[in-house]
């Protein structure tokens, strides 16, 4: 090991490593820059009740790469803002599936700088109790 590091201290000078390592860093910014589309992991709570969504978003590389590194991942909708209807199957009295179309509406108001394109499985919720 200790063969290889004179062999790079001979050959590979210092400040070429930090020019190369600034080029890339640079290359990196620049790449950000472009538009990507990605599946974005959101835990999503309705009035108490947690659930997971996988959603797929489209936006410029500075903002997918902040909302994955920086954002708290969990969005609080009200179910006020959501439409639903109660499911009808048996075992399953009591829950409510959320439309796709308005959850997706929803989490389009508050991620308002990349584009959410479409939503995965949304789990069915408990109905909450009204006061």
């Amino acid at each position: 090991m200790e063969s290889i590091v004179n062999w790079l201290r001979r050959y590979v000078s210092a400040v070429f490593l930090a020019l190369l390592v600034a080029s890339f860093i640079l290359w990196y910014i620049a790449k950000l820059s472009y538009t990507y589309t990605t599946e974005q992991h959101v835990r999503v709570n309705v009035d108490g009740q947690e659930f997971r969504v996988t959603c797929v978003v489209e936006g410029v590389g500075t903002n997918l790469f902040g909302y994955r590194v920086y954002m708290n991942k969990r969005v609080r909708i009200p179910l006020s803002e959501l439409k639903y209807k109660p499911v009808h199957e048996e075992g399953h009295e009591g829950m409510i599936a959320i439309d796709p179309q308005s959850l997706q509406s929803a989490l389009s108001v508050r991620f308002s700088d990349i584009k959410v394109i479409s939503l995965g499985a949304i789990p069915e919720i408990e109905k909450p109790v009204e006061p």
